[in-house]
């Protein structure tokens, strides 16, 4: 802070804030779509992921790297059963979704003076990499952990290519010196 009293502070206007937030989700991959190949993909995802910016963040999550290919996904679901809870797994897409039962079923003749914790419906989806396979899940505490590897295929891990050893032998026509007779 400046030694400005503070009616006479400057602050920026929220018009200001906005821009510069919608100037860092605009950056243009054209370059790198030129110079690569394959990577269509990750560039849409990457300019898509700012939309997904104004959704709720409701369950809160942590994202934990176990290992070099193992990860957890721990998402906050207190008030909610495992019968209500949907986890699919989609191609590179995981959705984790909640549905609570009906009020009217769960708490007959209960009258709350505050109610804080949420039995909202929600939908959580989280983008994934190739290669990466859901393991399990597991509820624990009012936390649901999703378990994660990178199962790279064996076609796909990198191999030693042997320099002429691999070339297939072509047919060839071999002509052999047979020795002559001297001719008398």
């Amino acid at each position: 802070m400046t030694g400005r009293p503070l009616h006479t502070q400057r602050i920026a206007p929220p018009v200001a804030q906005m821009e510069d937030k919608t100037m860092r989700s605009a950056f243009d991959f054209a370059p790198f779509r030129r110079s690569t190949v394959g990577f269509d993909r990750l560039f849409d995802m990457l300019e898509n992921s700012t939309l997904g910016q104004g959704q709720e963040n409701y369950p809160p999550f942590d994202l934990i790297k176990l290992g070099d290919n193992d990860y957890r996904i721990e998402l906050a679901v207190a008030g909610f059963r495992p019968d209500e809870i949907d986890i699919t797994a989609q191609q590179n897409v995981l959705v984790v979704s909640g549905r609570k039962k009906e009020e009217a079923e769960e708490g007959k003749g209960t009258n709350y003076i505050y109610r804080g914790i949420a039995t909202r419906s929600f939908e959580r989806r989280f983008a994934l990499a190739d290669h990466i396979q859901v393991k399990g899940a597991d509820m624990k505490d009012g936390l649901l952990a999703i378990e994660l590897v990178r199962e790279i295929p064996e076609a796909m891990k990198p191999k030693k290519i042997n320099i002429g050893g691999s070339a297939a032998k072509h047919d060839q026509i071999e002509a052999t010196a047979e020795p002559q007779a001297e001719h008398a």
